[in-house]
């Protein structure tokens, strides 16, 4: 027993202000440690919840993957690989004819472009009139303040899908006249020309953000009300004792520090409009080729002709759906590259806008 101890005897070789090294004389072999670890009660017990974690993980981690890995073997088959039974989830025959068909038949670039014109302006649009608006409910006490927020309130909760109609007739015979006659009659004396059909173009969306109507935008003001709500008001005293104007303080003090909050409201407006159906329906969808705007929505909704089966409505429904996947995937793989940059910022400006804690 004396032999014992004094091999598992540790010696200080050396000692300083920020590490101590220890030796020991008698080092147990790796086989030696790891038979006395086996024998305390603890550690098969620490194994044994260690190893159901673990499955439990694997087992989320497959239901939640399943799907998406399905989907991507499926855009690689052919449309005999769909028929045939035996084919699960490889493919027999890899090809990437629903990505060149998507791509070239459905004109996807010139829709990636087209979508990224319209959800950029959108969303800057978005962004800066959530800013303005978010900045006076939270920092000037007016009149009608608490009224102006209500009605911010019911612009989420009413549907857009209930104005259809309303919107649709307003913009499909936009006059200038129209909206001012009942307020400036003077005016309409100065207004020229017919009313206006903004359908088919990218106006009516740019009209709605401008006005803070469009989709979500009632979402993107309460946002940066509760972070402008959350910036002490001594910011802006001492601004205004220093002789700083309003706008200024606004510009040059207020806002460099809503930057995270900023980008999170740009990134959910181009992420929402990027993946739009509702308006692209209502003012772009048309079979006349003079008037088509090809965006996102017309991958995912068109066939390429190419890909129709011949013969088969179950064969054709079937490879359509995976078709449709495929489509949506290239749609969605844009926004995943944008997400993976701007992350940082997402969760920052989100933890910042009071709503979550």
């Amino acid at each position: 027993m004396a032999s014992m101890n004094e091999e598992s005897t540790p010696v200080v070789r050396r000692e300083t202000k920020n590490s101590i090294s220890v030796d020991f004389e008698g080092k147990l072999t790796f086989k030696e440690r790891l038979i006395q670890k086996l024998k305390e009660a603890n550690t098969w017990i620490t194994a044994g919840v260690n190893v159901l974690k673990f499955i439990l993980m694997l087992g989320v981690s497959f239901v939640i993957l399943y799907p998406f890995l399905a989907r991507i073997a499926n855009s690689f088959m052919t449309q005999a690989d769909v028929l045939d039974a035996t084919v699960s989830l490889v493919p027999k025959n890899p090809t990437l004819e629903i990505y060149q068909a998507i791509i070239f038949e459905n004109n996807y670039f010139e829709g990636f472009i087209n979508t990224l014109l319209l959800s950029l302006m959108c969303a800057v649009i978005q962004m800066m009139v959530s800013c303005l608006v978010g900045y006076g409910l939270a920092k000037f006490k007016f009149k009608g303040n608490s009224i102006v927020m209500i009605a911010v309130i019911v612009t989420m909760v009413i549907p857009h899908s209930a104005l259809q109609t309303s919107i649709m007739k307003h913009f499909a015979s936009f006059d200038l006249a129209t909206v001012l006659s009942w307020q400036y009659p003077g005016i309409i004396e100065l207004v020229t020309g017919d009313a206006l059909d903004l359908t088919f173009t990218f106006w009516p969306l740019f009209i709605l953000s401008i006005g803070g109507l469009a989709f979500k935008n009632g979402l993107y003001i309460y946002l940066m009300r509760q972070f402008f709500k959350g910036v002490p008001d001594e910011l802006e005293e001492s601004a205004y004792v220093d002789g700083s104007g309003v706008f200024r303080t606004f510009f040059q003090i207020i806002l460099p520090l809503a930057v995270p909050m900023m980008i999170t409201i740009f990134l959910f407006s181009f992420s929402w409009q990027w993946t739009d159906e509702f308006y692209h329906s209502l003012f772009f969808y048309t079979d006349d080729p003079q008037f088509k705007v090809i965006l996102m929505p017309d991958m995912y909704t068109q066939m390429p002709p190419s890909l129709i089966p011949p013969n088969g409505y179950g064969a054709k429904t079937l490879y359509y759906n995976i078709v449709q996947n495929t489509a949506g995937m290239l749609i969605i793989a844009p926004l995943i590259i944008m997400y993976l940059f701007c992350q940082r910022y997402l969760v920052e400006g989100i933890e910042r806008s009071g709503i979550v804690g």
